[in-house]
Protein backbone atom coordinates (compact mmCIF):
# COMPACT_ATOMS: atom_id res chain seq x y z
CA UNK A 1 0.00 0.00 0.00
CA UNK A 2 1.21 3.48 -0.81
CA UNK A 3 1.06 6.13 1.89
CA UNK A 4 1.04 9.82 1.08
CA UNK A 5 1.98 12.14 3.89
CA UNK A 6 0.05 15.31 4.64
CA UNK A 7 -0.02 17.71 7.55
CA UNK A 8 -2.48 15.91 9.82
CA UNK A 9 -2.05 12.65 11.70
CA UNK A 10 -5.31 10.92 10.79
CA UNK A 11 -4.91 8.53 7.85
CA UNK A 12 -7.69 8.13 5.28
CA UNK A 13 -7.60 4.65 3.75
CA UNK A 14 -8.68 4.19 0.15
CA UNK A 15 -9.09 1.00 -1.84
CA UNK A 16 -9.08 1.50 -5.63
CA UNK A 17 -10.88 -1.18 -7.60
CA UNK A 18 -9.73 -0.98 -11.21
CA UNK A 19 -8.52 -2.83 -14.28
CA UNK A 20 -5.35 -1.94 -16.16
CA UNK A 21 -7.13 -2.04 -19.53
CA UNK A 22 -9.85 0.36 -18.36
CA UNK A 23 -9.24 3.88 -19.72
CA UNK A 24 -11.49 5.55 -17.16
CA UNK A 25 -9.49 3.78 -14.45
CA UNK A 26 -6.30 5.32 -15.86
CA UNK A 27 -7.97 8.72 -15.78
CA UNK A 28 -9.44 8.09 -12.32
CA UNK A 29 -6.03 7.12 -10.92
CA UNK A 30 -4.54 10.35 -12.24
CA UNK A 31 -7.34 12.44 -10.78
CA UNK A 32 -7.08 10.79 -7.37
CA UNK A 33 -3.34 11.41 -7.39
CA UNK A 34 -3.99 15.11 -7.95
CA UNK A 35 -6.65 15.18 -5.22
CA UNK A 36 -4.27 13.55 -2.73
CA UNK A 37 -1.65 16.21 -3.45
CA UNK A 38 -4.20 18.90 -2.57
CA UNK A 39 -5.42 17.12 0.56
CA UNK A 40 -4.04 18.34 3.87
CA UNK A 41 -3.95 14.92 5.47
CA UNK A 42 -2.43 11.46 5.21
CA UNK A 43 -3.75 8.93 2.71
CA UNK A 44 -3.07 5.21 2.43
CA UNK A 45 -3.98 3.65 -0.91
CA UNK A 46 -4.46 -0.04 -1.69
CA UNK A 47 -5.00 -1.31 -5.23
CA UNK A 48 -7.66 -3.97 -5.72
CA UNK A 49 -8.23 -6.03 -8.87
CA UNK A 50 -11.25 -6.02 -11.14
CA UNK A 51 -11.47 -7.73 -14.52
CA UNK A 52 -13.67 -6.16 -17.15
CA UNK A 53 -13.29 -9.19 -19.40
CA UNK A 54 -12.20 -12.18 -17.31
CA UNK A 55 -12.65 -14.49 -20.30
CA UNK A 56 -10.47 -12.41 -22.64
CA UNK A 57 -7.69 -14.26 -24.40
CA UNK A 58 -4.20 -12.79 -24.57
CA UNK A 59 -3.25 -13.62 -28.13
CA UNK A 60 -1.77 -10.34 -29.32
CA UNK A 61 -4.92 -9.18 -31.12
CA UNK A 62 -5.22 -5.40 -31.50
CA UNK A 63 -7.91 -3.95 -29.26
CA UNK A 64 -9.92 -1.95 -31.81
CA UNK A 65 -11.08 -4.87 -33.98
CA UNK A 66 -12.15 -6.74 -30.85
CA UNK A 67 -14.15 -3.72 -29.68
CA UNK A 68 -15.69 -3.27 -33.13
CA UNK A 69 -17.06 -6.81 -33.04
CA UNK A 70 -18.67 -6.17 -29.69
CA UNK A 71 -19.85 -2.58 -29.92
CA UNK A 72 -21.45 -2.08 -33.31
CA UNK A 73 -18.58 -1.70 -35.74
CA UNK A 74 -15.55 0.54 -36.36
CA UNK A 75 -17.47 3.82 -36.66
CA UNK A 76 -19.21 3.41 -33.31
CA UNK A 77 -15.97 2.39 -31.61
CA UNK A 78 -14.10 5.33 -33.15
CA UNK A 79 -16.63 7.72 -31.64
CA UNK A 80 -16.42 6.02 -28.25
CA UNK A 81 -12.64 5.92 -28.08
CA UNK A 82 -12.21 9.49 -29.34
CA UNK A 83 -14.21 10.81 -26.41
CA UNK A 84 -12.16 8.83 -23.91
CA UNK A 85 -8.88 9.94 -25.50
CA UNK A 86 -9.95 13.58 -25.30
CA UNK A 87 -10.83 13.22 -21.62
CA UNK A 88 -7.46 11.60 -20.94
CA UNK A 89 -5.60 14.39 -22.73
CA UNK A 90 -7.30 16.95 -20.49
CA UNK A 91 -5.69 15.15 -17.55
CA UNK A 92 -2.27 15.03 -19.20
CA UNK A 93 -2.52 11.38 -20.22
CA UNK A 94 -1.99 9.79 -23.61
CA UNK A 95 -4.27 6.97 -24.70
CA UNK A 96 -3.46 5.43 -28.07
CA UNK A 97 -6.20 2.95 -28.89
CA UNK A 98 -4.58 2.27 -32.25
CA UNK A 99 -1.68 0.58 -30.48
CA UNK A 100 -3.53 -1.09 -27.60
CA UNK A 101 -3.69 -4.89 -27.47
CA UNK A 102 -6.53 -6.96 -26.06
CA UNK A 103 -5.41 -8.85 -22.97
CA UNK A 104 -6.50 -10.96 -20.06
CA UNK A 105 -5.39 -8.97 -17.03
CA UNK A 106 -5.26 -11.59 -14.29
CA UNK A 107 -1.46 -11.88 -14.33
CA UNK A 108 -1.12 -8.10 -14.49
CA UNK A 109 -3.16 -7.89 -11.30
CA UNK A 110 -0.92 -10.50 -9.74
CA UNK A 111 2.08 -8.30 -10.59
CA UNK A 112 0.38 -5.38 -8.86
CA UNK A 113 -0.27 -7.60 -5.84
CA UNK A 114 3.42 -8.55 -5.67
CA UNK A 115 4.50 -4.93 -6.07
CA UNK A 116 2.01 -3.72 -3.48
CA UNK A 117 3.37 -6.20 -0.96
CA UNK A 118 6.72 -4.47 -1.42
CA UNK A 119 5.15 -1.01 -1.12
CA UNK A 120 5.10 -0.23 -4.86
CA UNK A 121 1.52 -0.93 -5.87
CA UNK A 122 0.88 2.55 -7.25
CA UNK A 123 4.01 2.44 -9.37
CA UNK A 124 3.06 -0.97 -10.77
CA UNK A 125 -0.49 0.10 -11.63
CA UNK A 126 0.70 3.26 -13.36
CA UNK A 127 3.37 1.35 -15.28
CA UNK A 128 0.82 -1.17 -16.53
CA UNK A 129 -1.56 1.59 -17.60
CA UNK A 130 1.21 3.21 -19.62
CA UNK A 131 2.27 -0.11 -21.09
CA UNK A 132 -1.24 -0.84 -22.35
CA UNK A 133 -2.50 2.59 -23.36
CA UNK A 134 0.65 4.39 -24.49
CA UNK A 135 3.19 1.78 -25.54
CA UNK A 136 1.02 -0.89 -27.12
CA UNK A 137 2.43 -3.66 -24.93
CA UNK A 138 0.52 -6.86 -24.27
CA UNK A 139 -0.11 -6.78 -20.52
CA UNK A 140 -1.35 -10.36 -20.66
CA UNK A 141 1.90 -11.69 -22.08
CA UNK A 142 4.19 -13.47 -19.62
CA UNK A 143 7.43 -12.21 -21.17
CA UNK A 144 6.16 -8.63 -21.22
CA UNK A 145 5.08 -8.83 -17.59
CA UNK A 146 8.46 -10.30 -16.63
CA UNK A 147 10.22 -7.32 -18.20
CA UNK A 148 7.92 -4.87 -16.44
CA UNK A 149 8.45 -6.67 -13.13
CA UNK A 150 12.22 -6.36 -13.56
CA UNK A 151 11.83 -2.69 -14.40
CA UNK A 152 9.82 -2.19 -11.22
CA UNK A 153 12.30 -4.19 -9.14
CA UNK A 154 9.67 -6.82 -8.34
CA UNK A 155 10.68 -10.45 -7.96
CA UNK A 156 8.03 -12.84 -9.21
CA UNK A 157 7.90 -15.52 -6.53
CA UNK A 158 4.92 -17.20 -8.18
CA UNK A 159 2.68 -16.08 -5.33
CA UNK A 160 -0.48 -14.01 -5.43
CA UNK A 161 -2.88 -15.95 -7.65
CA UNK A 162 -5.02 -17.16 -4.75
CA UNK A 163 -5.03 -13.69 -3.20
CA UNK A 164 -6.04 -12.02 -6.46
CA UNK A 165 -8.89 -14.49 -6.91
CA UNK A 166 -10.07 -13.74 -3.37
CA UNK A 167 -9.99 -10.00 -4.03
CA UNK A 168 -11.89 -10.43 -7.29
CA UNK A 169 -14.50 -12.41 -5.37
CA UNK A 170 -14.71 -9.65 -2.77
CA UNK A 171 -15.39 -7.10 -5.51
CA UNK A 172 -18.27 -9.26 -6.73
CA UNK A 173 -19.57 -9.65 -3.19
CA UNK A 174 -19.56 -5.88 -2.80
CA UNK A 175 -21.68 -5.62 -5.92
CA UNK A 176 -19.06 -3.74 -7.91
CA UNK A 177 -19.92 -3.92 -11.61
CA UNK A 178 -18.02 -0.93 -12.99
CA UNK A 179 -14.66 0.66 -12.34
CA UNK A 180 -12.93 2.69 -11.14
CA UNK A 181 -14.47 2.55 -7.72
CA UNK A 182 -12.86 4.27 -4.75
CA UNK A 183 -13.77 2.73 -1.40
CA UNK A 184 -12.93 4.98 1.55
CA UNK A 185 -12.42 3.38 4.96
CA UNK A 186 -14.17 0.24 3.72
CA UNK A 187 -17.51 2.07 3.94
CA UNK A 188 -17.85 5.10 1.67
CA UNK A 189 -17.75 4.53 -2.08
CA UNK A 190 -17.18 6.94 -4.94
CA UNK A 191 -17.90 5.47 -8.35
CA UNK A 192 -16.33 6.44 -11.64
CA UNK A 193 -13.58 8.81 -12.76
CA UNK A 194 -14.89 11.75 -10.78
CA UNK A 195 -13.36 15.24 -11.11
CA UNK A 196 -10.44 16.10 -8.85
CA UNK A 197 -12.66 18.46 -6.86
CA UNK A 198 -15.15 15.68 -6.12
CA UNK A 199 -12.44 13.29 -4.96
CA UNK A 200 -10.88 15.98 -2.79
CA UNK A 201 -14.26 16.74 -1.25
CA UNK A 202 -14.74 13.03 -0.58
CA UNK A 203 -11.38 12.84 1.19
CA UNK A 204 -12.33 15.74 3.43
CA UNK A 205 -15.82 14.42 4.13
CA UNK A 206 -14.60 10.93 4.98
CA UNK A 207 -11.97 12.35 7.33
CA UNK A 208 -14.63 14.42 9.06
CA UNK A 209 -17.06 11.51 9.31
CA UNK A 210 -14.52 9.05 10.64
CA UNK A 211 -13.25 11.60 13.12
CA UNK A 212 -16.67 11.62 14.81
CA UNK A 213 -17.33 7.90 14.15
CA UNK A 214 -20.28 8.56 11.86
CA UNK A 215 -20.16 5.55 9.53
CA UNK A 216 -22.63 4.03 7.12
CA UNK A 217 -21.95 0.36 6.61
CA UNK A 218 -23.18 -0.21 3.03
CA UNK A 219 -20.56 0.80 0.40
CA UNK A 220 -23.17 0.94 -2.33
CA UNK A 221 -25.58 2.95 -0.26
CA UNK A 222 -22.92 5.53 0.54
CA UNK A 223 -21.72 6.01 -3.03
CA UNK A 224 -21.41 9.49 -4.43
CA UNK A 225 -22.81 10.02 -7.94
CA UNK A 226 -21.59 7.94 -10.81
CA UNK A 227 -18.76 9.28 -12.92
CA UNK A 228 -17.44 7.88 -16.18
CA UNK A 229 -16.63 4.23 -15.69
CA UNK A 230 -15.95 0.95 -17.47
CA UNK A 231 -18.15 -2.11 -17.32
CA UNK A 232 -19.28 -4.99 -19.52
CA UNK A 233 -15.90 -5.28 -21.19
CA UNK A 234 -15.53 -1.60 -22.10
CA UNK A 235 -16.82 1.76 -21.00
CA UNK A 236 -19.81 3.95 -20.39
CA UNK A 237 -18.84 6.46 -23.06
Amino acid sequence: MARFRGRLEQIVKIEIFSDVVCPWCYIGHARLKKAVRLFDGDVEIAHRPFQLAPDAVSNGEPLLPALARKFGGPAQVAQMTARVARAAAEDGLEIDFERAIQANTFEAHRLIWLAQRAGHGAEAAERLFRAHFEEGLDVGDAATLAKLAAELGVTDTGEGAEEVRAELARARDLGISGVPLFLFEGQFAVSGAQPVETLLAALREVRARTAVAVAQQDPQGSAQGDGDACDDGFCAV
